[in-house]
């Protein structure tokens, strides 16, 4: 009987050190949509470490790119450090610029961003047009 306890404890103990490195982080804002610039300011600003851990397209300077998805993670201390725990929030940036053409990559017409960035390129194409003569 007194295995069989020493056993449950034991194993108790086990799985609180295991569970201990997969903590998240508590706060982690929502920063989804907005560009990377505004989210990193935003990140530290809640006590996380922005991390990118994911780029898709290559138009686009990272603080100009659109966050698609993030994840919060507690990145523990080395062993025998005597440090602190890391939390993290990795991103996931979309950099392409524009709409998607068969040419170029880009945001989906059928998006909300593919359709802000067809308005926007149709207005400037129409400030551009020369004047109808009279």
């Amino acid at each position: 009987m007194r295995r069989l306890a020493s056993s449950v404890v034991l194993a108790a103990s086990a799985l609180v050190c295991l569970g201990a490195g997969v903590a998240q982080a508590d706060s982690t804002p929502s920063v989804v949509g907005q560009k990377y610039s505004d989210a990193e300011s935003a990140i530290s600003g809640a006590g996380l470490k922005p991390v990118v851990s994911t780029t898709v397209g290559d138009q686009k300077a990272w603080p100009d790119c659109m966050v698609t998805n993030t994840v919060a993670r507690t990145v523990p201390a080395p062993e025998n450090s005597g440090g602190s725990a890391t939390n993290q929030l990795l991103v996931s940036l979309n950099c392409d610029d524009g709409e998607a053409s068969s040419k170029t990559p880009g945001f989906s017409a059928a998006s909300a961003e593919g359709k802000a960035a067809k308005a926007a390129a149709e207005a400037a194409a129409s400030s551009t047009a020369p004047a109808p003569s009279k």
